[in-house]
């Protein structure tokens, strides 16, 4: 059960710029942030002072100053595209940090200092577009807030102005303008921004990661969670009053994503090969690609704002594009299919009619829609993929620092061209 606490600050800002304006918060998608007001300000260090000026000092003296020693890199706890995927926020065991896509840039960082010379780290940031107000939560071996709190932080004000607190750790967190979702282990909170009010209230299975996703149309709220069962999905359409459960795969849910307008949902299992499209209002599967033949541990999905596209990251160290070609719409002889439980039974209403007649006789493998696009990585770290604002270009942050723009072939496909790569931990060696 979540609490909320009372806080002395000013009243809560609404994020609804046409109903309630606020000038700490950027309504248009397309504005930039406020460098003045919330780039941290620069304390005015004493200068050293050297062999000449002290007075007490020899003038014979050999001692030199040393150099100062390199700031430790911190540790990287949490990645995050903000809605449009123009901004990324980074977690760290000592605070947060904020960046711009494009151009690449950092625009500010929060640090917090602990007892003894210690720092506070932040599990997780959450952006809601460019806009003054962030959701934090606690983490790494020294959390700056109880892991079972979720804040809200304004950084015009440079502190935070409200919290919720719950009984289990926060798994995670997601924002719109008029809501804020908070995501329990095997428990989902829907907010109203405005007032915090509880609006509802959904039980999932076992969520360690924190899964979940919305839209970001302003007219229409969809919101999908793992559902009750072992590889469903649980679609809420708010906007129609509606709930629909889609049997996505046999195996547990690994991942899963929404288009802008919540109508699309992508999934993928813990068995890793296939990604699957369903219509998420009558849970029709719509397309199915295969990432490979070989089990993977899929990282992140993520549709392109037209739907056009859809990326994939695993740990096979390979992120995928893939063409979708489901604003067609299924074929006649197929969409009345019923959604299935089985990886092995569903066939895609897009498949090969080349391969129609061998239903049952060939391997599903060679009944596969393939990736257009690849990039190959190192290996051995978690990678997430959102597209970038250049047209058929890919955005890929790792959890070693590394930022990766590319660019893919929408008609020969094939390897992407790598037009940047920056370190953003390491500014220094941009």
């Amino acid at each position: 059960m979540a609490t909320l606490s009372a806080c002395p600050s000013p009243p809560w800002p609404n994020p609804n710029p046409d109903s309630n304006p606020n000038p700490n918060f950027l309504g248009d998608q397309s504005q930039t942030l406020d460098l003045d007001s919330i780039m941290p300000r620069q304390s005015i260090l004493p200068q050293h002072k050297g062999v000449d000026d002290d007075s007490n000092s020899q003038g014979d003296t050999t001692s030199q100053e040393l150099p100062a020693p390199k700031p430790m890199l911190p540790s990287l706890l949490q990645l995050s595209f903000n809605q449009d995927q123009a901004c990324f926020a980074a977690a760290t065991d000592n605070g947060f940090r904020i960046y711009n896509c494009d151009p690449f840039r950092e625009l500010f960082r929060r640090e917090f200092d602990g007892a003894n010379g210690t720092t506070c780290g932040i599990g997780h940031v959450e952006m809601l577009f460019r806009c003054n107000i962030l959701a934090l939560v606690g983490g790494g071996s020294n959390p700056q807030y109880p892991p079972k709190k979720m804040m809200i932080w304004d950084d015009h004000q440079g502190r935070c102005i409200g919290e919720l607190s719950f009984r289990a750790a926060v798994r995670g967190v997601r924002l719109r303008r008029d809501r804020i979702i908070v995501i329990l282990e095997q428990k989902i909170f829907l907010y109203n921004f405005a007032d915090l009010k509880l609006l509802h209230q959904i039980e999932t299975v076992a969520n360690p990661k924190g899964l979940c996703a919305i839209s970001h149309l302003a007219d229409s709220l969809v919101l999908a969670c793992p559902g009750l069962h072992k590889g469903q999905i649980r679609v809420e359409h708010y906007a129609l009053k509606r709930t629909k459960f889609i049997s996505a795969h046999d195996s547990r849910i690994a991942c899963f994503a929404l288009t802008l307008d919540g109508q699309l949902v992508a999934t993928a299992s813990t068995k890793g090969t296939l990604v699957r499209i369903f219509d998420t209002v009558n849970g029709t599967l719509l397309q199915e690609v295969r990432r490979g033949a070989n089990t993977a541990e899929i990282y992140s999905l993520a549709f392109s704002s037209t739907a056009q596209w859809l990326a994939v990251s695993s740990d096979k160290r390979t992120v995928h594009v893939f063409s979708l070609k489901v604003n067609s719409g299924p074929p006649a002889h197929e969409t009345s299919q019923n959604t299935s439980d089985s990886d092995a039974t569903i066939t895609p209403s897009s498949s090969s009619l080349s391969f129609i007649k061998f239903k049952g006789v060939l391997p599903k493998y060679f009944n596969s829609e393939w990736s257009v696009a690849q990039f190959h990585l190192r290996e051995g770290c978690h990678y997430t993929v959102a597209f970038g604002q250049q047209k058929n270009t890919i955005i890929i942050l790792g959890m070693d620092g590394s930022f990766y723009r590319c660019q893919f072939d929408p008609v020969h496909g094939g390897e992407m061209t790598q037009m940047e790569y920056r370190n953003f931990l390491r500014p220094e060696t941009a």
